[in-house]
């Protein structure tokens, strides 16, 4: 007797312990048996009908499919029991098994396992449902992770990514009173929002044409996200064999900011057009390391190794390289008494130490820079021209996915009507894009393409929604919107790096509270620098206009000419951006006689100071100007889409110099008199903490959580503080260059 006839047998009859469902199944089959042995016996052929024969029409010349497109696509597959010697139906998405055809839309037993969302089967056993629901429940014990779903157009009309709950595709039975009528569940809302997009937009620009930019496509981005960290390695590589040191921290996402000011190539994100080849900003940065990385001393010790480890370094650079009998006489007297002062003296202070640091630094300078100048120049050489070489093969291989060749660039009309502004458009449409799997996990959205996953919180991922919505016009059905996220999320992620808080700083937004009163007492509806990842509003630059179109943005500021608005501008703290940013902002001032204002936020550097904040201080257009201490003001995390709501903020190592520079109309419109200044310096004040709480409580919408102090990561060496490279602002809004 085989074991599943036993079992069988002691079950006894079907209408006693077998479930309904199954038992309709059951007969189903003998049915369809016994209609075959009729067919068979009606033809006079004489071999005997088989039980298991395949229930096909005889009309059917082929054998249809056997689940539909749209479960297959869902992760449905049917499969075969040894053990029942029956059919079945598996979902590799949830781990789900099911004895009926699955139905799309049905509900999921892992985020509804007591199914108070679906409708009840008409004939079908109450007790019975609930049963095979607590033996699914008890065989997918994991973490809530909803079913990925992809892209697919034979299923319109639907969002599958949707961030509501999937309703049932049954009929729901007419309430009764002990059965209460369905109701419909809320779409998903964050528990804190930090943006408003229904602030409508004051900013007029010229009409202009669609850019020619080729479409962002999922191909073509993991191929730059590979080159790109292709490029890191060998950036790495090249400091770490000609000059012996580490590459200074985020110094490349810095080089990518600096190029991009003056790039005039195709590609979004490498540089492939720039004059001149050799970077100011990575240059500045390496020959500031040489001989060795100069960090932060907070006791004597430490200043005491640094000081030897100095003296050491330069004395063995200028020995291996070919420098001038001067240079190398001046370098290694100097070396040589410092290290002989350090034998003698035991008793020095860290202000000693430091001292003689500097008085080091003053004599061996030059000469180590004069001999390390051409190999940094052929590091920084080097890296340009990897780009501009990865820049064209990524150009032929997007060029060979397109329909048709991009079109010529329109040229642009300077008595073009004046429309209030809006998203970027492109000239080359979207070829057809590959398919990107979305699932959730928790409060995280995760999509995956060719086994890449990027991340995203739920929150953020309603918004992009909310924001492609707005602003996209050639997807009514959604249909290439995970597809657009994923190279979004992709593009962001590779700019900044993969380490550890890398790149957070050079994404840092203002908290919700000054954007509130920028908005309300200044008729601010726009921001210069951001991403639709870290905006307040819904109109926005940012540095792709390839990928950040379709979500609203309206270009790379630097292209932006408004002729009338109130802007607020808060640029990635990258000298040579700045120094653009202010060039930029005199002509547009001086060229216009609309009401144009741009409140500006950058960091209070003095010693020395930036030359951006020197021009805007002397500026004909200033019209205030306000310092926000350190360590009294707070930023938002630059990884905010990611990060965990307790590291959404941090307080600023910097002072943050605001300015207000108007042309005479913007100054008439949005005065910055002496009350609404006040309020703005009101709302940088963080919120108070409860001392007394372990935990702080939940935090109301519009408010952001309590911030913790953090040292920024972004480090500039141009700007020390006691001879130490000092860790700069946690700089702004992502590049929009």
């Amino acid at each position: 007797m085989s074991e599943a006839a036993g079992r069988e047998r002691s079950r006894g009859p079907d209408t006693d312990g077998q479930d309904p469902q199954r038992s309709a199944l059951t007969r189903s089959s003998v049915d369809v048996s016994k209609m075959a042995s009729d067919q068979t016996s009606v033809k006079g052929d004489p071999a005997p009908a088989s039980s298991q024969a395949p229930p096909l029409s005889p009309n059917t010349p082929t054998k249809p499919p056997e689940l539909p497109d749209e479960l297959v696509q869902a992760g449905w597959s049917k499969c075969w029991s040894r053990r029942e010697n029956r059919p079945y139906y598996f979902n590799r998405f949830t781990n789900q098994s099911l004895w009926e055809v699955p139905v799309l839309g049905q509900h999921d037993v892992i985020s509804d396992p007591l199914g108070l969302n679906a409708a009840p089967a008409e004939g079908g056993d109450a007790n019975g449902r609930k049963r095979r629901m607590s033996e699914e429940q008890s065989s997918n014990k994991r973490p809530k992770v909803e079913p990925s779903t992809p892209i697919s157009p034979s299923t319109p009309g639907v969002k599958p990514w949707s961030t509501e709950e999937k309703q049932p595709t049954a009929t729901p039975a007419p309430p009764t009173p002990t059965t209460p009528a369905p109701t419909t569940p809320a779409p998903y809302r964050p528990a804190v929002i930090y943006w408003d997009l229904d602030v409508q937009t004051n900013a007029v620009i010229r009409e202009r044409p669609p850019v020619p930019l080729l479409p962002p496509h999922p191909e073509i981005e993991l191929q730059r996200a590979q080159l790109v960290t292709k490029l890191r390695q060998h950036y790495h590589e090249l400091c770490l064999q000609r000059e012996g040191i580490d590459p200074p921290r985020e110094s490349f996402n810095r080089w990518l900011l600096e190029r991009k000011v003056i790039d005039k190539g195709l590609d979004p994100l490498l540089p492939s057009d720039c004059d001149p080849v050799i970077s100011p900003s990575m240059f500045r940065e390496v020959m500031n390391d040489i001989p060795i990385r100069l960090s932060r001393i907070k006791y004597k010790e430490e200043a005491r190794k640094l000081l030897f480890k100095y003296a050491e370094a330069a004395k063995k650079m200028i020995d291996s390289r070919n420098a001038s009998p001067e240079s190398r006489k001046v370098v290694k007297w100097n070396a040589e008494d410092t290290m002989n002062w350090l034998r003698r003296d035991h008793s020095a202070s860290k202000e000693d130490y430091m001292d003689r640091l500097e008085h080091l630094r003053l004599q061996c300078g030059p000469h180590v820079a004069a001999v390390a100048k051409d190999s940094v120049e052929g590091i920084c050489s080097k890296i340009y021209q990897l780009s501009a070489d990865y820049s064209r093969r990524l150009r032929q291989t997007h060029l060979s996915l397109l329909q048709s060749p991009p079109p010529e660039p329109a040229p642009s009309d300077p008595s073009a009507r004046l429309v209030y502004c809006y998203p970027l458009r492109l000239s080359t449409p979207t070829p057809a894009l590959p398919r990107v799997e979305l699932h959730f996990e928790n409060d995280v959205a995760c999509l995956r393409f060719k086994g890449e996953m990027v991340k995203v919180n739920r929150g953020h991922f309603s918004k992009l929604e909310l924001l492609y919505r707005y602003s996209c016009i050639d997807d009514p059905r959604f249909e290439k919107f995970l597809s657009r996220v994923w190279c979004l999320l992709k593009r962001y992620q590779v700019m900044f790096g993969a380490g550890c808080n890398e790149g957070t700083g050079l994404q840092g937004a203002l908290p919700v509270p000054v954007f509130e009163v920028l908005q309300k007492q200044f008729g601010v509806s726009f921001e210069c620098f951001a991403s639709p990842l870290n905006s307040y509003f819904k109109q926005f630059c940012s540095a792709f206009p390839d990928t950040d179109g379709f979500f609203g943005s309206r270009g790379p500021f630097l292209s932006f000419s408004p002729v009338s608005g109130s802007f607020e501008a808060n640029p990635p703290f990258c000298e040579e951006l700045m120094d653009a940013m202010v060039t930029h902002f005199e002509d547009l001032l001086s060229s216009s006689s609309e009401p144009l204002s741009f409140v500006v936020f950058v960091p209070d550097w003095r010693d020395p100071e930036t030359p951006a904040l020197t021009r805007m201080e002397s500026s004909r257009f200033l019209r205030e100007q306000l310092h926000v201490a350190a360590y009294e003001h707070e930023y938002r995390s630059g990884s905010q889409h990611v990060c965990k709501r307790e590291e959404m903020s941090y307080r600023a190592v910097h002072g943050t110099a605001v300015l207000f520079l108007q042309n005479d109309a913007g100054f008439a419109k949005w005065t910055p008199t002496p009350e609404r200044v006040s309020e703005l310096c009101a709302a940088f004040k963080p919120p108070r903490t409860n001392s007394s709480s372990s935990s702080s409580g939940p935090t109301p919408q519009g408010t952001d959580p309590t911030p913790k102090t953090v040292p920024d990561n972004h480090e500039n060496s141009h700007h020390d503080d006691n001879n130490n490279s000092s860790s700069s602002s946690p700089s702004d809004k992502t590049t929009a260059v």
